[in-house]
């Protein structure tokens, strides 16, 4: 038998005891303060301004630590708060609860009701009148000072990390007020919160490989969304011409430091707006959850000092092309066979069938991304690969669409909006005719959204942000597991 089979028996044996009592699993205690409001309020009064008898408090946790000795002993119980201190002694809870103390063991919840005090070495704590173990835990804690050393038990036992490791726990609290505070922000703009269904018909809205479904009493396969666009610009046609949904979208792509096949964005869309009032609405949400979330517009990422107080870049993609491949230009950015051979002469892999736009993008993401360190808006999209974006009015090989990018990660992707129904039915067309030759991430043909757009849909704009991308900026994680409360594991046997 292993030592933590043998703690774990031995845990069991004492729950079967209590069991027998009859007093398994109470549920009556009610506190009446956290540990975090106590220290608020006592900590400042020194042990002799600090009446013994006069503050009466109730506090519960899960105990972290206890320590013995002759009649009396201390426990430090941890809520979400924080810790608070509790003292227990013979005298005051009597032999038989003090022998029940005793045998408590780490992780066990337990409660205690007595005065505030202050130790003679001024730690506030709780001498207890009354005791009462809440929760018996079966499984030992991992080891005070290492937690839990292996990364993959950590994401796949998240409720022990966050028992364990304060830091974890407060990635997750930040996590918790950006999303508040950005909900807050575009509701202080007048956009409207909305929710979309997240099971479709026709998968559309991003160029992506669904999950596929299926509706027993329909008979009807069905796919998670990949991205609620469709539905969110149908309602911009119905009249709401500011709209947002914080929502989970679905992708069966792989999975890394970057993806998770299910993920969170905040999405939204601007009735007469373009992608330049995007890139606006965009710095102010940002700098403003680094100044109200954060607390500071300069921040470390990896090693990166990141300035959010600066303008960010905005730059087109030919140009950083060329800026990060010497001997290319912004010109030869736009002809094909001028790419193809840069490429051949550089051993750079590629297709000889992708399109001029294709191939521009693909040099882009393998050559420039990573040095893109600094908050830079990336604009000028090239037509073939923004299916829903409006074409630029001088060019129309380039589309009015941006993507933003910072530490080498795309954080948000936003365009003035292609409202025109028959250039959208044509573009859908070549996406259906990419899907039959092979790319299972190209779009359907949406007839219906085609049908909203011929009601008029007026100009807009649109933008999607990558939530979890955006919680590891401000958390300095480097993976997007450290994010998401229940990553997405292999089977563990």
């Amino acid at each position: 038998m292993t030592e933590d089979n043998k703690l774990i028996a031995e845990r069991r044996a004492k729950l079967s005891a209590i069991r027998q009592q009859g007093v398994a699993f109470p549920n009556h205690f009610r506190r009446t303060h956290l540990a975090a409001e106590l220290h608020q309020a006592y900590d400042v009064m020194d042990k002799e301004t600090l009446d013994p008898q006069a503050v009466q408090v109730s506090v519960v946790g899960r105990m972290m630590s206890k320590r013995l000795f002759g009649k009396g002993g201390f426990a430090n119980l941890k809520d979400v708060s924080g810790d608070i201190q509790i003292f227990v002694q013979l005298n005051q809870i009597g032999a038989d609860k003090f022998s029940e103390f005793k045998t408590y063991d780490m992780g066990d919840i337990v409660a205690g009701s007595g005065v505030l005090f202050k130790t003679k070495t001024g730690e506030l704590s709780v001498k207890v009148s009354e005791l009462q173990l809440i929760t018996k835990s079966l499984r030992p804690l991992p080891e005070k000072f290492h937690g839990l050393s292996d990364q993959e038990t950590r994401y796949r036992q998240r409720y022990v990390d966050l028992i364990i490791n304060d830091v974890s726990a407060n990635v997750f609290r930040l996590r918790s007020k950006m999303v508040s505070h950005i909900r807050h922000f575009m509701e202080k703009r007048d956009f409207l919160e909305v929710e979309t269904p997240m099971m479709h018909m026709i998968p559309g809205g991003a160029t992506a490989k669904p999950f596929i479904t299926h509706h027993n009493t329909l008979d009807l396969d069905l796919y998670l969304r990949v991205a609620p666009e469709l539905f969110l610009k149908r309602l911009t046609v119905g009249g709401f011409e500011k709209v947002f949904e914080i929502n989970r979208n679905f992708r069966n792509e792989g999975v890394s430091t970057k993806h998770n096949p299910e993920f969170t964005m905040m999405e939204f869309y601007w009735a007469y707006a373009d992608y330049h009032d995007l890139m606006d609405l965009t710095e102010d949400l940002f700098r403003s959850l680094a100044e109200n979330v954060k607390g500071e517009m300069r921040f470390s990422y990896q090693g990166e000092v990141l300035n959010f107080a600066q303008p960010f870049r905005r730059q087109s993609m030919a140009s950083l092309v060329a800026e990060y491949n010497e001997g290319l230009t912004e010109v030869d950015c736009y002809d094909l066979s001028v790419m193809q051979a840069y490429c051949d002469e550089r051993n750079i892999s590629i297709d000889k069938k992708w399109s001029k736009g294709k191939l521009l993008s693909e040099l882009f993401e393998l050559t420039v991304e990573e040095h893109l360190i600094q908050p830079t808006f990336v604009t000028e999209y090239p037509i073939e690969i923004s299916p829903l974006s409006r074409r630029n009015d001088d060019n129309p090989e380039i589309t009015d669409r941006f993507e933003l990018f910072i530490c080498g990660n795309e954080i948000a992707n936003g365009f003035s909006e292609l409202n025109d129904p028959e250039d959208q039915a044509d573009r859908f067309k070549a996406q259906v005719a990419e899907w039959e030759a092979g790319d299972e991430e190209a779009m359907h043909y949406d007839a219906d959204y085609i049908r909203a757009l011929e009601y008029g849909m007026p100009p807009a704009a649109g933008e999607g942000i990558g939530i979890d991308r955006l919680v590891m900026l401000f958390t300095d994680s480097a993976s997007i597991r450290d994010v998401l409360l229940f990553p997405y594991m292999k089977p563990e046997h």
